[in-house]
C-alpha cells in the first residue's frame, strides 16, 4: 500500500507550529467484523495530530499481520516508509504511529526513519500537555507523562554506561545514569500524587459547598470532539472554547443555569474521551471525572453524523464502567445525539422517529439550537423524579424551617393551626435539599 498524501489534513497553515509529520494507523492482526472502520481510526489520529498543530503530509492505513517485537511494523513496511522519509523535499521531523509502542520498538524505528517517532500514548500525552490551564490540569498531565517516560528511558540516554558518583539525593557510588533518572521522576511522580490529594481534597470541600446551596449537578460526557463545549455554550450563553479540534476541552468548566421552570442547576463540562485511552491517563485524571461521578444528572454527548458514531458510543460507555457508572441501570444518564444539523433530511427525520419512540438519544443541533428546548425538559423531568414529596409538622414560631421549605422546595400545600401552634407542609424536595434539612432542625416526614 503506497502513502496517501494529507496534505489537507492539517491546520491552517498560519498555525503549523508543531512541525511536518507522517501518521501511520496499524491493523495488528485480523479485522472483526465489530472492529472500528480503519479510515475512520486514520481520520482520528490524523485529528490528533492536527490538535497540537503538526502539518500532517502523509496518511497511511498499516496492515501487519504479524507484529515484530523489534518494530511492530514488518520489515517491508519499515523499509518502504523509510524511503518515502528519505524522498521527501522537506525533512518529516515526526512519524506519529497509532498504536501502542515498547520502549524498543520506538528506538528502533527511530534509527531506521532516521526521525522523531511518537506512539498513540505519547501524542495524547503531547495534546493535554498542550490544552492543560488549571493548576490540577497540568499535575494531571506531569502524572501521566512521568510514569509514561519512567518506562521509556531505555530509549531516552546514550551514555548509560557512565558511572556517577554519589551526592546523596543523587544516589551512591556505581548508580548508573538510567538509574538515578529512574529514581528522580519516581521522587516526582510521588509528589504530584500528595499534590493532586490536595485538590481532590479541595474539591471535594467545593462540591460540598455547593450541596449546601444546593443545585443539582449537570455533567456533560462524550466522546472527544463531539460537540460538548459547543453545547455548554448554548446551553449556559459561555465562551468555553469550542473548537472542530480534538480535546479542545481539557480542564473542567462549570456554570449556573436555568431550566424552564427557573429551576436552577450547575453545569460541568468535561474532558472528552477517546477509544484506547491510555490507562495512566485514566488513573491521572480521576480527580477530573469525579465531577461525573457525583452529579446528579449525565448527559452522553453524541456525534450522530460521525459515521464511528456507534463504536464512539461504545468507547465512552466502556471508560463510565470504569468510574463505577452502568449506562444500562443508571438512571442519571441521558443520551443526547448532537450534529443533526450535518445530517440528510432523511437521517434527521429517522433520529427523531426513534427518539419520539425510544426517548433517547435526543436529537439536538448545539449549533443551531435545534431540539434544546426538548433537551431541557428532559433534564427538568430526570431531576424532578429525584425529588421527594414530604408532609411535615413545623412549629408556626420556627421561621427559619419554614422559609427554608418556601426557598429549597416546592410547597404544594401548606395548613396553620393557630390553636396548637403549628403548620403542616406538604413539599417536594430534592434528597440533596431534604438532607440538610433533617441535619439542620428537628423535623421528621409525618
Amino acid at each position: 500500500m503506497s502513502l496517501r498524501h494529507e496534505g489537507q489534513a492539517g491546520p491552517p497553515e498560519d498555525r503549523r507550529t508543531g512541525g511536518r509529520a507522517l501518521v501511520l494507523h496499524p491493523i495488528v492482526g485480523r479485522v472483526g467484523v465489530d472492529a472500528r472502520d480503519p479510515e475512520a481510526k486514520l481520520e482520528e489520529a490524523v485529528g490528533l495530530a492536527a490538535a497540537i498543530e503538526l502539518d500532517v503530509v502523509h496518511a497511511e492505513v498499516v496492515r501487519v499481520t504479524r507484529p515484530s517485537p523489534a518494530t511492530l511494523l514488518g520489515s517491508g513496511s519499515v523499509q518502504r516508509v523509510a524511503e518515502a522519509i528519505e524522498n521527501e523535499l522537506k525533512p518529516i521531523e515526526l512519524v506519529v504511529v497509532d498504536h501502542p509502542l515498547s520502549p524498543v520498538q520506538q528506538r528502533n524505528l527511530e534509527r531506521d526513519w532516521k526521525t522523531k517517532v511518537i506512539d498513540r500514548t505519547g501524542l495524547i500525552l503531547e495534546i493535554f500537555g498542550a490544552r492543560a490551564r488549571t493548576r490540577e490540569g497540568t499535575l494531571q498531565v506531569e502524572l501521566a507523562a512521568l510514569s509514561y517516560q519512567r518506562s521509556r528511558l531505555v530509549r531516552s540516554w546514550t551514555h548509560l554506561e557512565r558511572q556517577r558518583g554519589g551526592f546523596g539525593f543523587l544516589g551512591g557510588p556505581g548508580e548508573s545514569q538510567i538509574e538515578m533518572d529512574r529514581r528522580l521522576i519516581g521522587d516526582r511522580i510521588i509528589k504530584l500524587k500528595r499534590e493532586l490529594d490536595q485538590v481532590r481534597r479541595t474539591r471535594d470541600l467545593h462540591r460540598a459547598a455547593r450541596k449546601r446551596v444546593p443545585y443539582p449537578v449537570v455533567a456533560l460526557v462524550g466522546y472527544t470532539n463531539a460537540g460538548k463545549s459547543t453545547l455548554f455554550n448554548r446551553l449556559s450563553g459561555a465562551t468555553v472554547r469550542a473548537e472542530d479540534l480534538l480535546f479542545a476541552t481539557l480542564d473542567p468548566t462549570m456554570r449556573g443555569i436555568a431550566l424552564p421552570s427557573g429551576r436552577r442547576v450547575i453545569l460541568s463540562d468535561t474532558v472528552g474521551f477517546i477509544s484506547d485511552l491510555p490507562t495512566t491517563l485514566v488513573a491521572a485524571f480521576r480527580a477530573t471525572l469525579e465531577e461525573v461521578e457525583q452529579a446528579d444528572v449525565i448527559l452522553h454527548v453524541r456525534d450522530l453524523a460521525h459515521p464511528d458514531s456507534e463504536a464512539q458510543r461504545e468507547d465512552v460507555l466502556s471508560v463510565l464502567s470504569e468510574l463505577g457508572i452502568d449506562a444500562e441501570s443508571d438512571p442519571r444518564l441521558i443520551e443526547v445525539g448532537n450534529k443533526i444539523d450535518l445530517m440528510s433530511d432523511e437521517d434527521r427525520r429517522h433520529a427523531r422517529t426513534r427518539s419520539a419512540r425510544h426517548a433517547e438519544p435526543i436529537p439536538v443541533s448545539a449549533l443551531t439550537g435545534e431540539g434544546i428546548d426538548r433537551l431541557l425538559q428532559r433534564i427538568e423531568e430526570r431531576i424532578e423524579a429525584e425529588r421527594r414529596v414530604i408532609d411535615f409538622e413545623i412549629d408556626l414560631s420556627d421561621g427559619g424551617a419554614l422559609a427554608f421549605l418556601h426557598r429549597e422546595g416546592d410547597v404544594l400545600a401548606r395548613e396553620d393551626d393557630g390553636e396548637h401552634g403549628r403548620a403542616r407542609v406538604t413539599v417536594g424536595l430534592e434528597p440533596t435539599a431534604l438532607e440538610r434539612f433533617e441535619r439542620q432542625y428537628p423535623y421528621r416526614p409525618v
